[in-house]
């Protein structure tokens, strides 16, 4: 059996992070030689990802990249198999060098990408990893890619916002406008951008669950229920509708406006996104 220094245990977790004993035993395999002890190591933990691949991974953590000028962004969910690996700084470091190499990377591709970095991180980790699933906005026009993480890395949220004048998208009022409205949509859960956007059978179906409730009442009088119940449900479901959390006398829209005209611009929401883990 050759003899393995401790300097060259060390040098190779420090080229593979795998652990100390994994590493001793991969260059007594390979008789010393470092290059072949990687080359074990990779097969081993191939082996070892396939093995726990069917283990179910419902934990982990969102993670959200953007980059410096705000032109694109980034927002991911790595899952692990417990709560105790999504809390490691370990793992919690994967995901956010995951999240920036999602700012490259078509939407939904990035798992097939990083797939070798993933497998090894199983290997030292030992439990299943799942790149679920990640998405990039980019903006084409003027405007600012917006990321906000919430409840642990449980909730992100992913936002592209609008406006006319390029000296805006660097305007402390619109970097916190931006900040707010991720807030809310992070908060209230808003289904729907606007109006125009809920589907007419979502429309049908609640226009139904209405009118089933005042069924009796004069038809006159049922419109104007359904009518205010309507409005109530796109206040409820539509993210310029909904009450602003920090100050609820204002909507969305009036947040919007009010910062508009402070700064003398035209300022929208263009696209949202928010992801909750495991949902």
């Amino acid at each position: 059996m050759p003899q393995i220094s401790a300097k060259e245990v060390k040098e190779l977790r420090d080229a593979t992070n795998v652990g100390m004993m994994e590493c001793k035993n991969a260059l007594v395999e390979a008789g010393g030689d470092k290059e072949k002890a990687i080359r074990i190591l990779r097969e081993r933990g191939v082996a070892i990802a396939a093995k726990k691949s069917t283990r179910a991974a419902n934990q982990g953590l969102i993670a959200a990249a953007v980059t410096d000028d705000g032109k694109s962004g980034a927002l991911i969910e790595v899952n692990c198999e417990t709560d105790f690996v999504a809390r490691n700084e370990n793992f919690k470091e994967f995901v956010a060098t995951l999240a920036n190499r999602a700012l490259t990377v078509e939407n939904d591709q990035l798992a097939a990408t990083v797939r070798d970095e993933v497998t090894a991180r199983i290997a030292e980790i030992g439990e299943n990893i799942v790149v679920r699933r990640n998405l990039r906005f980019e903006s084409k026009q003027t405007g600012r890619v917006a990321a906000y993480i919430h409840l642990g890395s449980k909730v992100g949220v992913l936002i592209e916002m609008g406006c006319a004048k390029p000296e805006t998208v660097t305007n402390p009022a619109f970097l916190e406008l931006a900040k707010d409205v991720t807030l809310q949509i992070a908060a209230a859960s808003p289904r729907f951008l606007k109006r125009d956007d809920v589907p007419a059978d979502v429309i049908a179906g609640e226009r139904e669950v209405y009118a089933k409730q005042v069924a009796g009442k004069p038809e006159n009088i049922i419109d104007k229920i359904v009518g205010g119940k309507l409005d109530k449900f796109y206040a409820e479901s539509c993210l310029v509708e909904q009450p602003f959390i920090k100050d609820d006398s204002k909507t969305i829209a009036g947040l919007l406006e009010e910062t508009a005209k402070s700064i003398d611009d035209i300022l929208e929401i263009r696209r949202y996104c928010r992801w909750q883990l495991g949902e």
